[in-house]
């Protein structure tokens, strides 16, 4: 079996139909479907382009636009949910979409803010109380087309550091890490502060590399051309990663395409760790297992 640990509706024009087909194509069973309501004064450059304004809420993929995929295909598609904690109600609007649509995610977290925005900790407690994992985004302020564009370069969630706090502030929650800044922080050298997407082989002492050691409830999502790229650096040391926390690394894509599972399978991973990152974490995290 294999899920899709993050995706998002109508992500790169794919319908429903659409969408189940890509995955039938690359023989993804089921697929977690997250919002990602940045609001409009957040939008970075590449959050307009994607921008899907199929309602009157002016966020980036609001969570109303998740609901055809399940309706139409319910055991396809799992519901994840993130409103923004800053705003009022947040945790009675997750509570509703909970209890409506089965809601068994929180996420896309990501905002600018720091992650470990009181509000934003009260959510996490939430969460970690009724068993709904945590998936966040965490993006520096790097440029992704080097001309200096300030909201290109907008950052989201803070750093690893601000995650680390709330790691710790509330370690009944499962996070899930994602995004460029999550990732480059696997190696231990600083090109992840100029660059997005860094080159070249792993260097030891990264920050993430500690935190999976120091905080059991922190989980990878490797999603994204970010997670991707990270793990595409220095294959001996991505075997040795995926295999020491073979418990706590998901398969997923935030994309259409299916460069992750070509990954995984290059890598001569045991049968156990490739089927324990396709799903077996995954339903242990929202309780399928």
């Amino acid at each position: 079996m294999k899920i899709d640990a993050h995706n998002h509706p109508f992500w790169y024009f794919m319908t429903p139909d659409k969408m189940v087909a890509n995955m039938d194509e690359f023989g993804i069973d089921q697929c977690w479907l997250l919002s990602c309501e940045i609001p409009e004064n957040e939008f970075g450059t590449s959050e307009l382009r994607s921008c899907q304004m199929f309602s009157s809420t002016k966020v980036n993929m609001p969570f109303e636009n998740c609901l055809p995929y399940y309706e139409k295909y319910p055991n396809r598609f799992v519901l994840g949910y993130a409103p923004d904690p800053r705003q009022p109600w947040a945790i009675e609007k997750l509570k509703y979409a909970m209890q409506a649509y089965d809601v068994k995610i929180c996420g896309e977290v990501k905002y600018r803010m720091m992650l470990d925005n009181y509000d934003a900790i009260r959510l996490y407690r939430f969460c970690g109380e009724e068993g709904l994992p945590v998936t966040v985004h965490i993006q520096y302020p790097v440029p992704h087309n080097k001309k200096g564009d300030k909201h290109d370069a907008y950052w989201y969630g803070g750093d690893i550091d601000a995650l680390e706090r709330a790691l710790k502030l509330c370690p009944e929650t499962k996070f899930l890490g994602h995004a460029q800044s999550f990732w480059s922080e696997l190696s231990g050298d600083v090109l992840g502060k100029s660059d997005l997407y860094p080159k070249g082989p792993i260097v030891p002492g990264g920050k993430l590399v500690r935190l999976m050691e120091e905080c059991p409830n922190l989980y990878c999502d490797m999603s994204a051309f970010s997670g991707f790229n990270a793990l595409n650096r220095d294959h001996e040391f991505t075997k040795k990663f995926l295999t020491d926390y073979q418990d706590r690394v998901l398969y997923a894509r935030d994309y259409i395409d299916n460069v992750h599972q070509e990954l995984l399978e290059s890598l001569g991973l045991d049968e156990t760790v490739k089927e324990k990152i396709y799903s077996g974490n995954a339903k242990k995290l929202i309780g399928q297992a």
